[in-house]
């Protein structure tokens, strides 16, 4: 039997999965999986809470020693999430489309890790919004490009029958996928 179980986020630009994944680390007790990039840390990440924000030469050398769980090219940057970055019981994370079809690929043949995985997804207006409020300067030029690169790497997702589709517009909505991720994780052996 497994004993480390991936609740795995994944959502376009502003969908609220890392507000998801933390209140879910925060109020379960569950361990928040915290990833690699490459990419520009943004003005209201922390460095080993949000990511940990590699060089690509950093980041190519940890793929290279075979540190990686699974590791990406998404959106002109590198993402990766460290073997050492799961412990045992319930792990919460976010991933990439790309890091979801890595992570169930390695499932797969991995039979100490199960899998869950939920696709948010709601209004483009509520996405631009969050997107807008949620730094004080934000990089209106980068929120546009996001939102055209997201269209195309997220369109397999609406025909994968193995992620679960959640609606997270409101936080009624957010709550009713707090109560249905525990009770997904219970069904699957894990308290």
């Amino acid at each position: 039997m497994a004993n480390k179980l991936i609740v795995c986020l994944v959502g376009k630009s502003g969908s609220g999965k890392d507000t998801l994944a933390h209140k879910l680390a925060e109020l379960s007790g569950w361990h928040n999986v915290v990833s690699c990039t490459t990419r520009p840390k943004r003005e209201y990440e922390v460095e080993g809470k949000d990511y940990y924000f590699l060089t690509d030469e950093e980041f190519a050398q940890k793929v290279l020693n075979g540190d990686m769980l699974e590791a990406t090219y998404f959106n002109t940057w590198h993402y990766g999430t460290m073997k050492s970055a799961l412990s045992d019981g319930i792990n919460v994370g976010v991933w990439n489309p790309e890091g979801y079809d890595c992570l169930r690929e390695t499932v797969k043949f991995d039979s100490d890790i199960k899998l869950l995985a939920y696709y948010l997804q709601c209004e483009d207006k509520t996405r631009l919004l969050r997107q807008l409020n949620r730094e004080e300067h934000p990089d209106v030029h980068e929120i546009v490009r996001r939102f055209g690169t997201d269209e195309e790497d997220f369109e397999w997702l609406d025909d994968d029958d193995e992620i679960i589709v959640k609606w997270n517009e409101t936080l009624e909505h957010q709550r009713g996928i707090f109560v249905d991720i525990i009770k997904d994780v219970a069904e699957a052996g894990f308290d």
